[in-house]
């Protein structure tokens, strides 16, 4: 049996204090939003209670669906280049972008860079360099493959859409029938919800059809996402059966919000090509925000 935890939307605080070059852009926005919402309802210390209870319960491995950052700015990449260090080695711990992580431009290829070492492929270069596509791309680990698509792009003030595009989807369909042929159990991880109506228009996946239509084309297990700050779950249509598609509530989200509390998914993947069986683990943050406890049990 291989144990996977997922965690999503981050947003690593506090926010630190910037310059007024990196406010001089779409940051101004998201600056006076930290203040005026979110710094009331995402802590660290939530953050640090759920990753001490997915540690407690020790999985084989750690995925988180993007995020990390609140305005992408040098000093909040640092700071996430060190948490990952605390929160897992790169080997155990596989983190695709969110669109807060590539908040404006050039944001995107500094995050990259600074945590390529847990979005690095097993067959991807050992350094980061600017030639190269880092997405999507696949790690296997005793009988799953971890494939890490990336929607993450510079988006105007006052909209949060990400982008999935004809090349990575024809090397998402290439990955994932290699999965299939060596006879692996295939999750994908991607920041925005791949479901139509599952965000605003401002906040949407462009390239939602597309997205369908590789992981039907190609074959996926299991998708994991964020963005919405939610717990859900939907369907997308399989080869030969539905395919879940999973959210999570922000890691970071404090009791008494809008949105859910913080929490993670634990998913016990077991059995063999044909015959999967997955069980679905929902930890969510308790009332008094000073633990976690099993919400909700699902069977894909």
């Amino acid at each position: 049996m291989f144990r996977l935890a997922h965690i999503s939307d981050v947003h690593l605080g506090p926010l630190p204090a910037l310059t007024f070059l990196e406010l001089f852009s779409k940051r101004i926005t998201g600056f006076v939003n930290w203040h005026r919402n979110r710094r009331r309802h995402l802590f660290a210390n939530t953050l640090d209670i759920v990753l001490d209870d997915i540690e407690r319960r020790d999985p084989d491995h750690l995925a988180i669906t993007g995020d990390l950052v609140n305005l992408a700015s040098s000093l909040e990449i640092a700071a996430v280049k060190h948490w990952l260090a605390e929160a897992g080695t790169p080997e155990n711990v596989s983190v695709v972008p969110g669109n807060h992580d590539a908040y404006v431009p050039g944001a995107y290829e500094k995050s990259t860079r600074a945590w390529y070492p847990y979005m690095r492929g097993d067959n991807g270069p050992a350094e980061w360099h600017d030639d190269f596509h880092v997405f999507p791309y696949m790690r296997v680990r005793d009988q799953v493959a971890i494939i890490g698509c990336s929607t993450a792009v510079a988006t105007p003030p006052f909209a949060a859409s990400g982008y999935f595009g004809s090349r990575q989807a024809r090397e998402t369909v290439n990955l994932l029938r290699a999965a299939e042929e060596a006879g692996l159990f295939r999750v994908v991880l991607i920041h925005h919800p791949p479901i139509r109506g599952a965000t605003s228009f401002h906040k949407r996946m462009i390239g939602i059809r597309r997205f369908a239509a590789t992981v039907s084309t190609g074959g996926a297990d299991l998708v994991l996402h964020g963005h919405t700050h939610l717990n859900t779950v939907h369907w997308l249509p399989g080869q030969a059966k539905q395919i879940p598609v999973v959210g999570i509530a922000s890691a970071s989200q404090g009791p008494g919000g809008h949105k859910p509390p913080a929490g993670y998914n634990l998913f016990s993947i077991s059995g063999a090509p044909g015959n999967w069986n997955v069980m679905r683990e929902r930890y969510a943050l308790t009332q008094d925000g000073l633990a976690l406890s099993l919400a909700e049990t699902t069977r894909f």
